[in-house]
């Protein structure tokens, strides 16, 4: 026994040895880091691969790339942040080569969809399928996080912060104009109970959600209404899930990636701003921010998004 432990070392790994996951570790330059949230990666069985060029959801002879709705010039739905980097470290990571402090030097915001789209199996089918784009992260509504690429690439969701930003699509429904919500009625109803409930519409099926039979409630019964963009949006809120998982990814993604300030957008008063950033402002930003203070004509992740429990929420973990 003595003799075995000496020539082959007692407890060490050898080859063919399996190395176990937990199910929450996200990837950043090839590394993983835990979460505590449940996530599937693009390498994982029922992922979502934004790294394969063909149609995920077409018939496999029908599948090709060039086939897609919105025409694009390469079969990659992502691509190389056009960042400042001296031409070494260009040719370095040009070949998939960033490392960690490299990205930590650029990387400083994290931005926040809601996909409209409903469920992330629907949500990758219209971003790769059907619009030629791509988001780091998706999060469905039972709180499972799908990443399809590595953050070190540069995806393609927020258009001037793709190089500086990490994406997430959070299944949501969205946020419309009070009046034009008739879409709100498809997707939400109540129980026996009198809660307000996700009901997706048939043609969906089970939507692909990760948890059996699972019924999304919206943390506040709804809808909600607020004011993006000058106007006044109706929509309903986000599951616990979600807020409990998306939490967990700031956390991660704000210690790993530290540039990324665990705030949001503020005005002079301190309060949540809810309009595009000016240019000068957006460029100094650093934070969490929403796919409106990019863009005058977004307004996810809408007004039901509640930005200050996910904030408080994260910097307790980060503090822990």
């Amino acid at each position: 026994m003595l003799a075995c432990c000496v020539l082959v070392g007692c407890g060490t790994v050898r080859p063919g040895d399996r190395l176990a996951r937990r199910g929450d570790e996200i990837v950043i330059c090839g590394q993983m880091y835990h979460t505590g949230a449940p996530v599937v990666l693009w390498m994982d069985p029922g992922g979502f691969d934004a790294y394969r060029v063909e149609k995920r959801f077409a018939p496999l002879e029908a599948s090709d790339w060039k086939s897609i709705e919105k025409s694009i010039d390469t079969p990659n739905r992502y691509g190389l942040r056009r960042v400042e980097l001296s031409e070494e470290e260009r040719e370095r990571v040009r070949g998939g080569g960033w490392d960690l402090p490299l990205l930590q030097k650029h990387v400083d915001q994290f931005v926040i969809h809601y996909d409209v789209a409903g469920t992330s199996r629907t949500c990758f089918r219209v971003l790769h399928d059907v619009r030629g784009l791509s988001v780091h992260f998706m999060l469905d509504i039972d709180g499972t996080i799908y990443q399809t690429l590595d953050v070190k690439e540069r995806a393609w969701h927020a258009t001037v912060s793709n190089d500086r930003s990490v994406g997430i699509e959070i299944a949501n429904i969205g946020a419309y104009p009070v009046g034009k919500d008739d879409t709100l009625r498809v997707w939400y109803g109540q129980d026996l109970q009198g809660r307000t409930i996700i009901t997706l519409p048939t043609r969906l099926g089970d939507g692909g959600v990760r948890t059996p039979g699972f019924v999304g409630v919206p943390a506040r019964p709804g809808p909600i209404e607020g004011r993006i963009q000058g106007g006044v949006y109706r929509m309903h809120d986000l599951t616990p899930e979600q807020y409990d998982s998306l939490a967990k990814l700031t956390a991660t993604l704000c210690t790993v990636l530290p540039r990324i300030r665990c705030d949001y957008p503020r005005g002079p008063d301190g309060e949540l701003l809810t309009s595009k950033l000016s240019e000068d402002d957006w460029a100094a930003y650093s934070g969490l921010m929403g796919h409106y203070h990019i863009q005058a004509n977004k307004v996810d992740p809408g007004p039901a998004f509640q930005w200050d429990m996910v904030v408080r929420r994260a910097r307790a973990m980060m503090k822990r």
